[in-house]
C-alpha cells in the first residue's frame, strides 16, 4: 500500500490546468475556422471520396468508349432509362455557352476555388464536408474528359475535349417557353444525358444546400468559444 500523501488541488490550479488545454485559434495545431485541432483522419475522407467519386466516374466512362458507338442506346427500363452514349462540347445538362477552352477554364477556376474552400474550413461538419467532396469529384472528373478526351481519341488540342455523357433518364420531352434563360425555346428532355460526375455534383449541391444551416451555427458556435478561450486566458508573463 502506497504512503504518498494526497495532493490537494486548489481552484486557481485547477483554472490554470484546464487553461492549459485550451487552444488559441492560429496557434500550432488549430485551424483558423474552427479553433479545432485538425483531424487528419477526416481530412482524408475528402480525399478518398474525390477519389471514388472520380475512379467510378472514369472507369464506366471507359466501359462506355470501349462497348459503344456515338448515338447508340441500350434500354434498361423501357424509354424511361437507357444508356445512350453522347459526348457533351457545353457545360452541365448540355448547356452550351462559349468556347470550349473557355468553360473548360472557367470549370478549372471554378473546381479551384472549391477545393480551397473545402481546405479552409477543415473537419467543421462532416456532412457539409462530405458534400463539398463529391462537388469536387464530379468537377474534376469532367474537367478530365475536357482537358485530355479530346487529345487522346480525336488529336484535337488540350482543353478542347468533350465530356462523356451515357445515363439517359427520360422523364419529360417538351419545347420550354421563351422566357426561360438558356432553354427558352428550346426541346428539351428532362432529365438530360449524364454521367456520374453529374450525379455526384447534383447529389453535393443539394446535401451543400440542406447541410449549409447546420454548418454555419456550428461555424458560429465554435468562433465563440474560440473567442471566448481567448479573452478568459492568463497574459503571459512579461
Amino acid at each position: 500500500m502506497s504512503n504518498s500523501k494526497p495532493t490537494l488541488v486548489t481552484p486557481q490550479d485547477s483554472e490554470t490546468s484546464d487553461q492549459d488545454h485550451v487552444k488559441q485559434p492560429g496557434s500550432s495545431g488549430t485551424t483558423e475556422i474552427s479553433g479545432m485541432p485538425p483531424n487528419r483522419g477526416k481530412q482524408l475522407r475528402v480525399f478518398w471520396i474525390v477519389a471514388i467519386v472520380i475512379c467510378i466516374d472514369q472507369i464506366t466512362k471507359w466501359l462506355v468508349l470501349k462497348n459503344m458507338h456515338r448515338g447508340q442506346s441500350i434500354d434498361l427500363l423501357g424509354d424511361w432509362l437507357k444508356f445512350t452514349f453522347t459526348e457533351n462540347p457545353g457545360m452541365a445538362f448540355g448547356i452550351e455557352y462559349g468556347h470550349p477552352a473557355l468553360i473548360t477554364l472557367f470549370s478549372v477556376i471554378a473546381t479551384g476555388l472549391i477545393l480551397f474552400y473545402t481546405y479552409k474550413i477543415g473537419h467543421l461538419y462532416g456532412p457539409y464536408q462530405i458534400s463539398l467532396a463529391l462537388v469536387l469529384g464530379g468537377a474534376i472528373g469532367n474537367i478530365i474528359d475536357r482537358v485530355f478526351y479530346g487529345a487522346i481519341l480525336y488529336d484535337t488540342p488540350l482543353f478542347v475535349g468533350k465530356v462523356v455523357d451515357f445515363i439517359h433518364v427520360n422523364v419529360w420531352r417538351g419545347t420550354v417557353g421563351a422566357g426561360v434563360p438558356f432553354f427558352g425555346g428550346k426541346f428539351v428532355a428532362l432529365f438530360p444525358i449524364w454521367n456520374v460526375a453529374d450525379m455526384a455534383i447534383v447529389i453535393g449541391v443539394v446535401g451543400i444546400l440542406f447541410f449549409q444551416k447546420k454548418f454555419h451555427e456550428t461555424s458560429d458556435v465554435l468562433k465563440a468559444m474560440a473567442e471566448d478561450a481567448a479573452t478568459t486566458s492568463p497574459l503571459p508573463p512579461s
